[in-house]
């Protein structure tokens, strides 16, 4: 799930969420906003069972995919698009 905050400034802050069906270890959500590096946004364990972080972008569009250990890759079906390239979130 992605949860879409305006900030000052034009940005938006994103909040990326994975309930506990997710893949077990560790998650990142990497992306062109991070060079698709590892370990930069990772995802932090909450009491309820689910895991969250939270990035800032600027506008336009943004591609990311999850990681998960062992190289597990997947996308978000709250995305705005999905396709071969992964996920993309469009923001104003």
């Amino acid at each position: 799930m992605l949860t879409r905050t305006r900030l000052f400034g034009g940005r938006t802050r994103v909040t990326f969420r994975l309930d506990a069906a997710a893949p077990d270890g560790i998650v990142s959500v990497v992306g062109d906003f991070n060079g698709w590096q590892p370990g930069v946004a990772e995802l932090v364990p909450r009491r309820d069972g689910t895991r969250t972080v939270s990035v800032s972008f600027p506008p336009g569009e943004h591609r990311f995919r999850y990681l998960a250990t062992g190289g597990v890759w997947f996308d978000d079906d709250h995305a705005d698009r999905i396709d071969p390239q992964g996920s993309l979130i469009r923001l104003e």
